[in-house]
Order: structure tokens, then C-alpha cells, then sequence
């Protein structure tokens, strides 16, 4: 019995893995943006955590200085392990920087008025809101940076 169950398992994975909708949504790029994602948050409430614990930073300055290291993990990750940048000289690479502080900046503010219109106005529980909000912050930060803030050679891409 367990035997048939592990077979129907693998099956169903790898019905998934073989559906052409999931092969383009589920491509190098966007894992890796997802896995950077998540150190990137680990980064924020880690560094956080270490100020206001161990160095008993008031709340409000570490969590200004954790975001600030997040986002410069992001575009780190961003630029050399995900989309691959090909900005070159201090001048192309600045602009890049730029256009990246830019879109997080414009995800920021959507972030925080969705945020406040979805709590004022959408019955649902501030959690669901907020992780809502979060979804939506998360896939156009991919779209900004892919499309907007990283030069890239289209020919390299996967």
C-alpha cells in the first residue's frame, strides 16, 4: 500500500514538473530570486534581532539599519546571482544601483498604501492583508529589477 502511494506521489510531481505553464514559471532566474528572497528577509530579521538582543540598539534605528543592509544584500544577490548584470564602469553601475533603490522605493510606498487601504477597507484579517500586499511587493520587485534596474545580455538568458 505505502509503495502505491509513493508512486501516485511521484507521478503527480512529475505531472506538474511536465505541464509547459510551470516549466516557464518555475525557471533558474526565478528560483534563485526566491531563494535570495528569503536569505534576503533572514538577512533583515537577523540583523534586527542581533541589534535590539545583543547590542540592545533602540528598535527603530536597527530596524532602519536592517533594512538598509537587506536591500543592499538584495542587490547584490540580485545583480551578480540572479538576473546577471552586464553594467559595466562606475557610471553604468551607479545608474544601475540607482534604478534599483528607485523601484524599491516606488514597492515601498505601494506596500505601505496597499497596506493601509487593504486594512481600512478589505474585510479580511490585517494578516491575510499584509501577506497580500507582501505578494504583490515581491513580484514587482522581480519585474522592476529584471526589466528596469539590471542591464543584462538577453542572449545569456536560460
Amino acid at each position: 500500500m505505502e509503495k502505491v502511494e509513493k508512486k501516485n506521489n511521484n507521478n503527480f510531481c512529475k505531472k506538474i514538473m511536465e505541464n509547459k505553464l510551470v516549466k516557464k514559471i518555475l525557471t533558474k532566474e526565478i528560483i534563485l530570486y526566491a531563494v535570495f528572497g528569503v536569505l534576503t528577509t533572514i538577512v533583515n530579521i537577523g540583523s534586527f534581532f542581533i541589534m535590539t538582543t545583543f547590542w540592545h540598539v533602540n528598535d527603530n534605528l536597527a530596524n532602519n539599519i536592517a533594512i538598509v543592509l537587506a536591500v543592499l544584500f538584495a542587490y547584490i544577490t540580485n545583480k551578480d546571482l540572479v538576473f546577471h548584470s552586464q553594467a559595466s564602469g562606475f557610471s553604468e553601475k551607479f545608474i544601475e544601483f540607482c534604478k534599483f533603490i528607485l523601484g524599491r522605493l516606488v514597492t515601498m510606498f505601494i506596500e505601505s498604501i496597499g497596506g493601509s487601504l487593504l486594512f481600512k477597507y478589505v474585510p479580511f484579517p490585517t494578516i491575510v492583508s499584509k501577506c497580500l500586499i507582501t505578494v504583490i511587493v515581491i513580484i514587482l520587485n522581480f519585474f522592476i529589477s529584471k526589466f528596469f534596474a539590471f542591464k543584462t545580455n538577453d542572449k545569456e538568458k536560460n
